[in-house]
């Protein structure tokens, strides 16, 4: 099976819309998500196989030395085939070559295997204030 990569790659905002439903389990938003990505984002990674979006992570900055990783999404069907690991290093590579000196991302218990082992994040001290 053949996966691709694309920083910064094109996409439709229905295919995001629709992997993110399918990713955290609710209904398609309608989200804009090529005007959010291009107006806050470093960049983002897209993962695609035999033409459809598989894969999508999206990485915001203080337009410095900090990257964040946001809404890492990969198909159900493609998880445990290593292209959530391929999505984070290449955002990791490119947000490296940006001149950023830190990734940061915030996952919930259950990724930890998948964000310390397969990653390679390490664990840090962090804050959180719930909004809503």
């Amino acid at each position: 099976m053949t996966i691709t990569y694309a920083w910064r790659g094109d996409f439709e905002d229905a295919a995001v819309d629709a992997l993110h439903a399918e990713a955290f389990g609710h209904a398609p938003s309608g989200t804009e998500w090529g005007a959010r990505v291009r107006r806050h984002s470093l960049g983002w990674v897209c993962a695609w196989h035999a033409g459809r979006l598989v894969g999508f992570v999206n990485v915001v900055w203080d337009g410095g030395a900090h990257a964040f990783l946001l809404d890492t999404m990969v198909a159900p069907d493609l998880r445990g085939r290593g292209v959530g690991t391929e999505l984070v290093a290449v955002a990791a590579e490119e947000a490296r070559s940006a001149g950023c000196h830190w990734l940061h991302v915030d996952f919930e218990e259950g990724l930890r295997p998948f964000y310390f082992e397969a990653c390679g994040f390490r664990a840090t001290d962090a804050g959180l204030i719930a909004l809503r």
